[in-house]
């Protein structure tokens, strides 16, 4: 029987809750992402270890026509990947404390050609946005994911 690649989606206002059968409709989910993102946008990935978010991260670099390979940078802290837009994808699962990684996350949002993803970000807090779109990766099963993706709340702004 082939592999099925179908995902369950449930929609509310401002929040996606994706059910991925495999990490290969998790990268799809994450490419479709991709394309709807502009430059300075950030991306939170929250999530326990081998939770997808990784894969995710592949899926937004495909998304954004990079050819590069794609890898985790938990011991290098951040990589980058190019693309119609700079991916900059950050890991801060290892730090207690963000230190000079706060500056470092700062120009990566001021970057206009850059699209930002933060996996462990909690120690970073007080320097990313609160306009951001964040995506909970919950493990359901060997294979599969529930991913809650949660839009920033845009308000019109007052006439």
């Amino acid at each position: 029987m082939p592999a099925r690649n179908l995902c369950f989606i449930i929609i509310t206002m401002n929040q996606l809750k994706v059910t991925c059968p495999n990490e290969t409709s998790t990268m799809k989910v994450a490419e479709k992402l991709a394309g709807q993102l502009a430059s300075g946008e950030l991306v939170e990935l929250a999530g326990d270890v081998g939770s997808g978010k990784t894969t995710f991260v592949k899926g937004l670099a495909k998304g954004l026509d990079s050819n590069d390979r794609v890898s985790s940078p938990s011991f290098a802290l951040k990589n980058i990947y190019h693309g119609r837009l700079k991916l900059y994808h950050f890991d801060l699962y290892r730090l207690n404390e963000a230190g000079l990684m706060d500056h470092e996350i700062k120009d990566s949002l001021d970057d206009k050609d850059a699209v930002s993803v933060i996996e462990w970000a909690g120690v970073s807090s007080n320097v990313l946005p609160k306009t951001r779109i964040t995506v909970n990766f919950e493990i359901i099963g060997e294979n599969s994911r529930q991913l809650t993706i949660t839009m920033p709340d845009f308000k019109e702004p007052e006439k």
